[in-house]
């Protein structure tokens, strides 16, 4: 996100214009956004194109709409050149590489041929030049809802000047690696001097804005420290923002000034230091943002010109940054970025209707946080599901202390290994900063499903419906309804017509499946990675309920005690509220298990051993529970998976777990429109006397890239001698099937 401090109207000299008219620069960045979208085969870039003329032609300036259609061909060509660009990597895609280059943390870059590798997983090494072997492969797209479209982030990454990644290097091993001289190394040396892991992990992310080492801390199990700060809405602390560059050019005034400094050189000095802390952080949406919008303030202030257009302002920063990077534009960060900017720009106006008596600095801390988090309401709720509750009073707290971490941490960077000296004080704020995030991160939040574009149009009308209302435009009842018409007009569609559909989740080698209905969610499996500590719950499964508007699971059921089914379970306990835990063997030594049923106990969630003929009803939907019968069981889990059948109106599917063959014959599933494969597509389910009592229409197999053959060609053969046809998460990703 960005800072609490923006450029606020005021005089009209600089590049303000004069008063009720359009400064210049806004219709071309509206002509640059509008181009790249077009650029991109969208239509509706068009539109944005031709707002930016409209503005101009309501303006009573026509000539302006010109500038908009030049920076609409200016957008236009940025986003063409940047994709015909070569893909270096191309010829080695899917091959064993050993590679060589310098490692920023994020990204791998190579000298030759010039470009840029994402490496996964992310090595635990600092900075610096790497040896790293893996194989080439081409970035996966968004596999669940509201997960990780890791091709759309990395084409973002890219510009004119800058090699955009296509490639990932998968099963990274390090064969060796030197930890980064000169400058940034000292930098990072002084950060971290003398401080446990967790605080210098901390000011790691605060200052270079590296959250490689503070993604992997934990508060407690199940509690990591990225999550809180998520949950508490001080994720934008982790990120380099225009708060850093707010923070640190006022530190450089304030030294200056207390040198007595004469006034303007004071901000030719602070403008002075933008270029080399660009430099020393690399370039990023919000900090590139920030960085150009200080130097054009700091430039006027310089000058003489007094206080600029923030709208001027804001618009030339956008097209400085859109046209040598122009993907940036679908880059959630430089959403998040502008518009919290846009918000802070109406903070005088929102202050001076607040008590009179009050402090005027906690009146514009208070606006100041509410208005960034007003404003980017609608990509945080649909980008990451869910909305903090405390983020004013966290951000307000965690506020104070950054005024004082982010100056001495700068200052600790700049002496290097003799940070020491002032580390102590580093640290101390900054485990201060960390309790804060502990405490408001165990705070609720409001979970929050995929936002369309008509709640992109909604919330942009009811935020009009505000600015216009600031403005004395409308009256506040008009605002007011406008907005609660927004809200009821986006709320009634999921009211009126509730999903009904079983969601195949795309967990990868594992499974975990959705059964939604009105009045009925179940969750079965929750997918789980074998050998590695990605948490698929925390990470895959949570978020996709999230997107898919879940609040509370009625159900959880987890099939049998194998990994890739239930490990990603307890995190599914410990962030939705459960109504029961369905199990079918108490296995009491099997630590997956057994760390399930411990989290089941802690959240206070009942756990209920099914058997053959347990069911649950909702709104027409049945799950019926055709297998384990309890009375025998076997020594192999697969043996004893719960088998399920879901029906609906006619419709019948059937979940099968691992169970193999013969066991999958025996359940006695009937007569079927859809079977989920058993064991994701071993060659010993899904036999022959399965497919002819089921004769099913459709065959789902969970699967992903696995080494054991799964699924096998003898299973695919099988179930097209049966006619089904075969649908698979490792080639479509999610699947989701409407009931009827």
């Amino acid at each position: 996100m960005v800072g609490r401090h923006a450029v606020s109207p005021g005089s009209t000299r600089g590049t303000r214009s004069p008063s009720g008219r359009l400064a210049w620069p806004v219709p071309l960045a509206f002509g640059v956004m509008g181009g790249i979208v077009l650029g991109l085969g969208v239509w509706w870039g068009g539109l944005v194109l031709l707002a930016g003329a409209l503005f101009a032609v309501l303006d009573s300036r026509a000539v302006l709409a010109l500038l908009a259609l030049a920076g609409g061909g200016l957008g236009f060509g940025s986003e063409r050149l940047n994709a015909a660009r070569p893909d270096r990597l191309a010829p080695w895609v899917g091959a064993q590489v050993t590679l060589k280059g310098e490692w920023d943390g994020q990204f791998l870059r190579l000298s030759d041929p010039p470009a840029r590798v994402a490496v996964s997983p992310k090595p635990r090494v600092l900075p610096g030049q790497m040896v790293v072997s893996g194989r080439l492969v081409r970035p996966e797209g968004r596999r669940v809802p509201g997960g990780f479209d890791q091709a759309a982030w990395l084409r973002g990454q890219g510009g004119l000047f800058v090699p955009t990644p296509t490639t990932v290097l998968v099963a990274a091993r390090v064969r060796s690696s030197t930890p980064e001289g000169g400058g940034r190394g000292w930098f990072r040396r002084g950060l971290t001097a003398g401080l446990g892991e967790r605080q210098a992990a901390l000011m790691q992310a605060t200052e270079l804005g590296d959250r490689n080492d503070i993604g992997r801390e934990d508060f407690a199990e199940g509690y990591s420290v990225r999550d809180a700060f998520a949950r508490s809405g001080l994720s934008h602390l982790m990120a380099l923002s225009g708060q850093n560059v707010a923070l640190l050019t006022g530190a450089v005034i304030w030294l200056l000034a207390w040198l007595r400094v004469p006034l303007g050189w004071r901000y030719a000095g602070a403008l002075l230091f933008l270029a080399p802390y660009l430099l020393l952080v690399g370039v990023s949406p919000s900090i590139f943002r920030a960085v150009l919008m200080g130097g054009a303030v700091l430039l006027g202030y310089a000058l003489g010109r007094g206080r600029l257009d923030p709208y001027a302002v804001i618009a030339l920063a956008a097209v400085a940054c859109l046209l040598p990077f122009p993907l940036w534009l679908l880059d959630v960060g430089f959403q998040l970025s502008f518009l919290a900017v846009l918000g802070l720009t109406l903070s005088a106006r929102v202050a001076e209707r607040l008590p009179a008596r009050w402090p005027p600095a906690l009146r514009l801390a208070l606006v100041a946080t509410l208005l960034a988090e007003l404003a980017t309401l609608p990509v945080i709720a649909g980008t990451f599901g869910q909305l903090p509750l405390v983020g004013l009073p966290a951000n307000l707290i965690a506020g104070a202390l950054m005024a004082a971490l982010v100056p001495l941490g700068f200052v600790a960077g700049l002496l290097g290994p003799f940070a020491v000296a002032v580390n102590w004080l580093t640290g101390l704020l900054a485990s201060l900063l960390l309790g804060v995030v502990e405490v408001f991160g165990q705070a609720p939040v409001l979970t929050w499903g995929t936002v369309g574009a008509a709640g992109f149009v909604a919330s942009g009308v009811a935020a009009l419906a505000g600015v216009l209302w600031l403005l004395g435009r409308v009256r506040a009842p008009v605002a007011l309804g406008t907005l609660l018409a927004c809200a009821v007009l986006t709320l009634l569609p999921g009211l009126l017509r509730p999903a009904r559909e079983l969601v195949f989740l795309d967990v990868g080698q594992g499974d975990s499946t959705l059964i939604r209905a009105r009045g009925l969610n179940v969750l079965v499996d929750g997918g789980g990675s074998v050998g590695s500590d990605f948490d698929v719950g925390t990470r895959t499964v949570v978020p996709a309920l999230r997107a898919l508007g879940v609040r509370s699971l009625n159900l959880v059921v987890a099939t049998h005690a194998d990994t890739d089914h239930i490990e990603g379970l307890s995190g599914v306990l410990r962030a939705v509220p459960v109504g029961e835990l369905w199990i079918g063997q108490r296995k009491t030594d099997d630590p997956v298990l057994n760390e399930l049923l411990t989290v089941a106990r802690e959240q206070g969630v009942p756990v209920r051993e099914v058997r053959r003929g347990d069911r649950v009803s909702r709104d027409g939907v049945t799950l019926t529970v055709l297998w384990p019968r309890g009375n025998v069981w076997s020594t192999e889990d697969n043996d004893n998976s719960v088998a399920l059948t879901v029906e609906s109106h006619g419709f019948r599917a059937a979940l099968l777990g691992d169970l193999p063959n013969p066991a999958e014959a025996q359940v006695g599933v009937g007569d079927l429109d859809l079977l989920k494969a058993a064991h994701h597509g071993s060659r010993y389910s899904t036999g022959e006397a399965i497919l002819k009592e089921s004769t099913p229409h459709d065959v789902l197999i969970s699967v992903g890239r696995n080494t054991y053959g799964h699924p096998h060609p003898d299973v695919l053969k099988r179930i097209g001698a049966s006619g089904a046809q075969v649908w698979r998460t490792d080639r479509l990703g999610t699947v989701r099937w409407p009931l009827p």
